[in-house]
């Protein structure tokens, strides 16, 4: 190929710049990806390998027991069920009550759109407390059931006001000519509105699952039965006790085996990799603006 004659040549110090800033990115990308590498390295290679600490960045060895370990027990599967019904119901209910919420919020028409935005940002810096919030699921007989996962946190101060501040800056001239068609509220809402906010709802709701994924904390104060365990608690139960020996809690004493590290590593990437697969997914609505174009003249 040809080089253009008349294409201007970058300055040498902003080629200086542009290698520099490719290397501290380079550099920057290897330090993230060796935790993932070495977490899957050690989960899949040989445990006397792991031991003797040869696994480095790529796996010696090949040896898919941890795996198996954790697969053959039939506790996995139902906290697998959970932790996948409490992300989808959990994501489905904050990204459906933000939405009705933030919407009204958004409107200079509604009168008391200062006053209820006042009391939800009051509880952004004051809360009940752990031993009161007990209470109160307590009295609502939300313990020990899939919706104490769900509804507490369904609804934030935070994401209503990132998603009243995105429906505010969506011209008011498409929901006025929608008035003129005869649309009510609830059809401007679905049909023009949510349409049009795709990147605050896949980032809300981005977040949303990831946080609901990654909560065991929840389960662990609210939730009694082991049926309704998450998949962390299982991860909790191996890294922090350093044990899946949980004889104390019914369905948990059939994993008596020792949490070596390769069970440990073979734990964290079970319970990563399917979160982490949704990110391609919904990566694009955070740098595409789907506003563009939207009203013409």
């Amino acid at each position: 190929m040809k080089k253009n004659p008349n294409r201007i040549k970058d300055p040498i110090e902003d080629r200086v710049m542009l290698s520099v800033v490719y290397i501290i990115l380079a550099i920057v990308v290897l330090v993230m990806l060796y935790p993932f590498a070495y977490v899957m390295s050690v989960s899949i290679s040989d445990p006397a390998e792991v031991i003797a600490g040869r696994v480095t960045f790529y796996p010696k060895g090949f040896d898919l027991g941890a795996y198996k370990t954790m697969i053959d027990q039939p506790v996995f599967f139902s906290a697998y069920r959970n932790t996948i019904l409490y992300t989808a119901l959990g994501t489905f209910f904050t990204l459906f009550f933000t939405s009705i919420t933030a919407y009204p919020l958004s409107k200079d028409k509604f009168q008391m759109r200062a006053f209820i935005s006042k009391v939800y940002i009051i509880t952004m810096f004051m809360g009940g407390g752990m031993i009161p919030t007990f209470l109160a699921y307590k009295s609502l007989h939300l313990l020990d059931s899939i919706w104490v996962m769900v509804l507490p946190g369904a609804l934030t101060a935070w994401n209503i006001i990132l998603m009243r501040s995105f429906f505010r800056n969506i011209p008011e001239t498409l929901s006025e000519s929608a008035y003129i068609d005869g649309a009510t509220e609830s059809q401007i809402l679905v049909k023009i509105i949510l349409p049009l906010s795709k990147p605050i709802l896949a980032t809300i709701g981005l977040f949303t699952a990831v946080g609901i994924w990654n909560d065991y904390f929840s389960a662990l104060i609210y939730l009694n039965d082991v049926e309704k365990y998450p998949l962390q608690m299982i991860l909790r139960s191996i890294l922090v006790a350093a044990t899946v020996d949980l004889s104390d809690k019914g369905a948990y004493a059939e994993l008596t085996h020792s949490a070596t590290e390769s069970l440990k590593m073979a734990s964290i990437a079970i319970t990563t990799l399917p979160i982490m697969c949704i990110y391609p997914f919904i990566q694009k609505y955070f740098v595409k603006g789907l506003m563009v174009g939207s009203i013409k003249g």
